[in-house]
Formats: C-alpha cells, sequence, structure tokens
C-alpha cells in the first residue's frame, strides 16, 4: 500500500500523512528540495499527523506551513513521528513574546 503525505511548503522540516496511519518501517516517497525522496517511517505515525522529512536539532524550530510551530525538544531523525513527546509549542506563548524571541521561520 502506498502511504500519502504533503509537504506545504518547501521550507516546511516535516510532512503530514494523509488519510491513512502509518506504520514503522513503511517507505513513503514525497519531494524533497525539488527531488523525490524515500523516507522510512522509524515509529508508528497516526494519520495526520507529522513525521520529520529532514533532521532537526534539539532547540530548532519544527516547521509546517511555511512557520515555525514549536521548538524540538529532542533530537528528530528523518522518519520519527513529530508531536507533543519531542516538540514544545510555540503558538501563543506570552513568555516567548515577553522575552522577544522570534517564532516563525519567516521573521
Amino acid at each position: 500500500m502506498e502511504i500519502e503525505a504533503y509537504i506545504i511548503d518547501p521550507k516546511d522540516n516535516v510532512a503530514t500523512l494523509f488519510l491513512q496511519n502509518g506504520k514503522a518501517n513503511t517507505t513513503v516517497t514525497l519531494p524533497v528540495d525539488g527531488k523525490s525522496v524515500t523516507i522510512v517511517l522509524l515509529n508508528d505515525v497516526p494519520y495526520a499527523h507529522k513525521f520529520a522529512i529532514k533532521p532537526i536539532h534539539k532547540g530548532e524550530q519544527v516547521l509546517k506551513y511555511g512557520y515555525s510551530i514549536g521548538t524540538a525538544t529532542a533530537n528528530i531523525e528523518p522518519g520519527h513521528h513529530v508531536h507533543i513527546h519531542n516538540t514544545e509549542s510555540n503558538r501563543g506563548r506570552g513568555d516567548l513574546a515577553a522575552a522577544g524571541k522570534k517564532t516563525e521561520a519567516a521573521k
């Protein structure tokens, strides 16, 4: 079975599964940086959830829609499920705004 996933913006470092769950060791082929790339899911990824398409280092921004949706709390390798266990949201974070930290990749 072919797994479908989508990248919303070329700056994104995650893709989103479409219409089905992804099981560990399943391959997903999608365009990354203008090339067809095959990524092996390293763990189960529920449908509509994200997985890394590029390495994301601890402290780096997780980019979806071309904007930061959170900060990696651990190193995330391509194929890993990206969710609350390895990402901290920065949306609506008044403490970040007060500290003058940028939370959008476009800034």
